[in-house]
Order: C-alpha cells, then structure tokens, then sequence
C-alpha cells in the first residue's frame, strides 16, 4: 500500500467515473456496495473533499446515513465493467454483492466500510454533509433529461481521510 495526495487520484478517478464507473461501499453487518457514476472530488471548509450523489431509494442510501463513512474504490489495472454493471444493476437488500460476483471485501484502514479489492486506487470518507438535490434551481435541460421522473439525488460530501494505492 501507499499513501497518495487525492489530487494525484483526481485524473483517474474522473475517467473511471465517465466510463463505466466506480464503487462506493459502506460498513455495517452486511457491507455493501454499488457502482457510482456521477461525484466529483474537491476542496472544501478546508478539508479534501469526494462528493458522492446516491438515490434515496437506494439500499446503500439507508447504510450511509447509518454508518457515517464511505469508501470509493477505483478500478486501475482491469476496468472491472462486468462487476460495476452487476453491483449497478442489483440491489443489497438483495444480493450479497460481495459473495461469489468477483468483488472481495477487504478491511479499511480508518473506516469501518470495507474496499473492493480488485481496485487498485481507493478513498476513505467521513460524512461532513448530506444535501438533497432539488430540481427548482437546477438547469431545465439537466432537470428533464436525468431526472424525468423528480427522483433526484442526495450528496454525500465526505472528508477525505485516506487515499492510497493498493497496486504494487
């Protein structure tokens, strides 16, 4: 493992979100995680910052509020396309999506939600904001083609505690 500043992450990681996607896990009895497409990752209220947008109706929705804290794990070596579609595609109040679909769970080093390791690049999160997402002061255009049916988003703004490589 070493130890990276999150903006040596930030190319890669905006890459990995455009195609294809990224994971973001959170802890508890039964860890979960789900492939996320839309963040960004910054510098706020004097802290690194990685801003995850999740759906309420989402499973792992109800764990972050929970657990407070997230990881992000980044594919580097494989694009691991199949696994981000099967973790976008299923629910965890359905599938244990670390049991037997190419995704291990390993131990975070200051959070309690675990990484995916098959990525080589990861982030671990403390909750600092959550803001819901409303469509009155958003654009039009992005209001109608990404949420035709008003199911807007929450951010999670999370403190960026560790960033580091696992790829030797």
């Amino acid at each position: 493992m070493k130890r990276l500043q999150y903006e040596e992450a930030m190319a890669l990681t905006t890459r990995r979100l455009a195609d294809g996607g990224i994971f973001l896990s959170v802890g508890g009895e039964k860890p979960n995680t789900m492939t996320i497409g839309w963040a960004t990752m910054g510098y706020l209220w004097k802290k690194p910052v990685f801003v995850a947008m999740v759906r309420p109706q989402r499973h792992t929705y109800a764990l972050l509020q929970q657990q407070g804290s997230f990881t992000v794990s980044v594919p580097t070596k494989n694009a691991l396309k199949g696994e981000l579609a099967f973790a976008g595609s299923k629910s965890g109040r359905d599938v244990d999506k670390f049991q037997g679909h190419g995704l291990t769970a390993l131990p975070a080093q200051t959070v309690s939600a675990p990484i995916v390791g098959e990525c080589g690049l990861h982030f671990e999160c403390r909750v600092l904001l959550t803001q819901d997402m409303t469509g009155d002061r958003m654009d039009p255009g992005v209001r109608e083609s990404c949420y035709p049916r008003e199911d807007y988003h929450v951010m999670f703004f999370g403190e960026i505690l560790d960033c580091y490589t696992t790829d030797e």
